[in-house]
């Protein structure tokens, strides 16, 4: 079981993420996530470096449930949903980082598979309390603007079935832009 950090307070990282949301070409929002490093150092400089590169840009919410939205999979770029939320990055999985951060409203963790030591790109937002998710997922970041148009996404019609938008969630793009540019 990974060591979980308890007591820690969250501090923002100077870069805050941006992450802008279209569906059919059509602007979603915008969700502004701050990000803590301190929490964990590993995810959050992946996540900037991934956005550095680009690495999101044209990728999808390919998840969407009233409770969270789920995105980041380079596979979601193609026509095929039936693999999306098991792609990659180029990069190795990172080790967890768990903290006893509660899974509240905006907090946005690190996507995994059932061995926690697999986080590698893929993130969602929390968006309703989720206490079978605390010390289980790595935080490492909260959506400080944008929450509204998180949920407005969640509630994107699917494929039948499927938590799978369609038409696609797409985000366009994910920028790192100075945490004081935003209350």
């Amino acid at each position: 079981v990974p060591h979980v950090k308890r007591g820690v307070k969250r501090e923002a990282d100077a870069e805050a993420a941006v992450v802008e949301v279209e569906s059919a070409g059509v602007p979603m929002g915008r969700i502004v996530i701050e990000l803590y490093p301190n929490l964990a150092p590993k995810h959050v400089e992946r996540f900037k470096a991934l956005a550095r590169e680009g690495f999101y840009n044209g990728t999808t919410f390919h998840r969407v449930e009233p409770n969270v939205i789920q995105g980041g999979d380079p596979l979601s770029k193609d026509d095929d949903p039936s693999n999306d939320g098991t792609g990659g990055s180029p990069y190795p999985d990172l080790p967890a980082e768990f903290s006893d951060v509660p899974y509240e409203a905006g907090v946005v963790g690190a996507a995994r598979t059932s061995d926690p030591n697999t986080a590698n790109c893929q993130f969602f937002v929390a968006l309703v309390r989720t206490p079978n998710w605390d010390n289980q997922y790595t935080v490492f970041g909260r959506v400080v603007q944008g929450l509204t148009d998180a949920r407005i996404i969640s509630g994107a019609p699917t494929r039948s079935g499927t938590t799978n938008p369609d038409p696609k969630v797409v985000i366009k793009s994910v920028t790192l832009q100075p945490r004081a540019n935003f209350k």
